[in-house]
């Protein structure tokens, strides 16, 4: 994986960049005193893991990571204070490791890390199959394609809803868009792509599925419209 260390303490840097040498699939590609540089990093390397301070001047972390979008790379915030743990954590990061730093912790952190980042690529499959793999609870399963629902995006995650059972894929719905086959499958929504075949009714700008509710935006409606072939 390819880190970027972001902190404007210099001691706290080195202290990153030593222990990130410690697992060898780890890269150090750059180290960033405040958001600005680290945005300026981002733009042109390709970074999978931010290793991330909170307080800085001017832009902070948390700031930060909200301006990232959907396409972010994995984070671990690294603070020197526990009270920002909570809103962290709803942004879905990987952990939240408070300073000073111990070598286990880190470890620990940086274990969940690659285990979200080889689960990056968990929706597997091409638009020929009629199946897909994904990783569950570290399980990797086949499920069929005609047996999905829906599809709902959730921060860093998308939800894969079947009739009963409900997956969670670390992935962007861009993405897996690009790999559902297109003769099944239509995006209603900029966070929701359905299965055609399995809506059961349509009332106004909502679509009924097994007992739930998917939303319709204007501007994939007429689309929708087509593809269902009113009668």
């Amino acid at each position: 994986m390819n880190c970027l260390i972001v902190d404007d303490h210099a001691i706290a840097r080195r202290t990153v960049s030593h222990l990130l040498q410690i697992e060898p699939s780890l890269k150090l590609v750059a180290e960033c005193e405040n958001a600005s540089e680290a945005y300026r990093n981002l733009a042109v390397h390709k970074i999978d893991l931010l290793l991330l301070d909170i307080e800085m001047p001017g832009i902070s972390g948390i700031e930060l990571v909200k301006g990232l979008g959907e396409a972010r790379p994995l984070i671990i915030f690294i603070s020197a204070k526990k009270d920002h743990a909570a809103e962290a954590f709803d942004l879905n990061v990987v952990d939240f490791i408070t300073k000073p730093i111990t070598p286990d912790r880190f470890l620990k952190a940086i274990t969940k890390a690659k285990e979200v980042y080889n689960s990056s690529n968990l929706f597997l499959g091409n638009k020929q199959d009629d199946f897909v793999f994904i990783r569950d609870a570290g399980v990797i399963r086949r499920i069929r394609l005609d047996e999905i629902n829906y599809l709902e995006a959730q921060g860093d995650y998308v939800k894969i809803y079947q009739n009963e059972k409900t997956y969670a894929v670390h992935s962007s719905l861009k993405s897996i868009e690009e790999k559902l086959p297109a003769k099944i499958f239509i995006r209603v929504h900029r966070s929701f792509i359905v299965n055609i075949g399995r809506v059961d009714t349509v009332e106004g700008n909502t679509l009924i599925m097994h007992k739930n509710f998917v939303p319709v935006s204007d501007a994939y409606k007429a689309a929708l419209n087509k593809r269902m072939q009113i009668l």
